[in-house]
């Protein structure tokens, strides 16, 4: 992870802890979900991990870490991308809730893009 992406990271994690302390359920949910969305990006593909077999099968290699693989590196403009595309999924959902008449709901949803936003604007 390049080091703006980790300083990024690092300020959505801090915002987080500031928003469970004063109890803000709204900030809390989106830095939550904006979180597990930079982690999901970095996850390994399936399949990528090598096959380690097992200690009866030849060219199998036994030991601890044999199956680890690296996860993938996210640049700043990877999270920015994820973050925004966060941000915006929450403002279409807000119109949606507004077109429903579900004006709290939508207030509600339109606050957790704002809490995000700040992280990318």
């Amino acid at each position: 992870m390049t080091e703006r992406a980790a300083e990024l990271r690092t300020t959505m994690r801090a915002a987080l802890k500031d928003a469970m302390k004063s109890k803000d359920k709204a900030a809390t949910s989106a830095l939550r979900s904006a979180l597990g969305a930079l982690d999901n990006a970095e996850a390994v593909p399936a399949g990528a991990a090598p096959d380690t077999g097992s200690d009866n099968v030849a060219g199998a290699v036994p030991g601890v870490g044999t199956a680890d693989v690296a996860r993938k590196e996210l640049t700043a403009d990877d999270v920015t991308g994820i973050v925004r595309a966060a941000v915006d999924e929450r403002r279409a959902n807000a119109a949606d809730y507004d077109r429903l008449g579900q004006h709290d709901a939508a207030e509600t949803v339109r606050y957790e893009a704002t809490v995000l936003a700040r992280f990318v604007d």
